[in-house]
């Protein structure tokens, strides 16, 4: 079992507690309103959602999981996240239950044990990480019985993107499954600039140039901290279209330093 590292602090420890937390994300101004129906054929096959602290961007991260929702539950949901402590590996995979305050969220062993092949598996490598755990309770909440395949990828290069995606896709060429990559945007910048940076990146998002994200990043020194799984995702996916749901900040949220914001982003990608 993988146990939480940031429950009580990134979301609240306790389950009647984080149920409501979750509710509120998606009832707040800056959130998309409770899901409300469930489309008769899934069309969703990969999204971009935030993975701060819940009251600064659950939010934003709300808008993702009302779609897929109301798109209908998939088999899978793999989940890529960017490593924040230095794992040793380019790109690393846990194969044990993600444990919560909403109880566990088992794996899917098949495609696990298939990724198995491609990267290795390490659940320690997963333990102090915070970008695929903050997924794991929206997920729970809007599916009663999900099963998911986390990955933390160290190297986000576009080689690196590349070679995950083309595993991701092999493994579930026969399987319904939905690739979240989490990511925050520009960190700790005036709000001005930040919301003139991130649309650049957004925008190279919404046309699936995933050159252009990786150049607009470079170039601009733009501190998005998940390129890398956002550009597998896009390469996994290989969506027909892709819609950015909703661009938020720190200040948004938190009305906290408007000179010093972090910024958010939510996309969906249609199959």
């Amino acid at each position: 079992m993988r146990y939480p590292a940031v429950a009580g602090r990134f979301y609240p420890a306790d389950k009647s507690d984080l149920s409501e937390e979750i509710r509120k994300c998606f009832l707040h101004e800056l959130g998309p309103g409770l899901p409300c129906h469930q489309s008769s054929a899934r069309l969703i096959s990969a999204g971009i959602a935030p993975h701060a602290g819940y009251m600064a961007s659950g939010m934003n991260a709300a808008h993702l999981y009302k779609r897929i929702a109301e798109d209908g539950p998939p088999e899978a949901y793999i989940i890529i996240g960017p490593d924040h402590h230095g794992v040793p590996y380019k790109a690393v995979m846990c194969d044990e239950d993600y444990l919560t305050p909403l109880g566990p969220c088992r794996i899917h062993e098949e495609i696990a044990a298939d990724l198995k092949e491609a990267i290795p598996c390490d659940c320690a490598a997963h333990r102090y990480e915070h970008s695929v755990e903050v997924q794991v309770p929206f997920i729970q909440f809007i599916d009663k019985d999900p099963r998911i395949v986390p990955v933390i990828m160290r190297d986000q290069s576009k080689a690196a993107a590349e070679s995950l995606a083309a595993s991701i896709r092999k493994v579930c060429r026969d399987r319904d499954a939905i690739v979240i990559a989490s990511s925050d945007m520009s960190h700790y910048i005036p709000k001005k600039d930040a919301e003139r940076l991130n649309s650049a990146v957004l925008e190279r998002i919404r046309e699936k140039d995933i050159d252009g994200m990786y150049s607009a990043i470079e170039k601009d020194r733009i501190s998005v901290c998940g390129y890398g799984p956002m550009a597998a995702a896009i390469l996994a996916a290989g969506p027909s279209r892709i819609e950015v749901l909703k661009y938020s900040d720190s200040w948004d949220s938190l009305k906290y330093d408007i000179r010093s914001v972090v910024g958010y982003g939510s996309a969906v990608m249609y199959k």
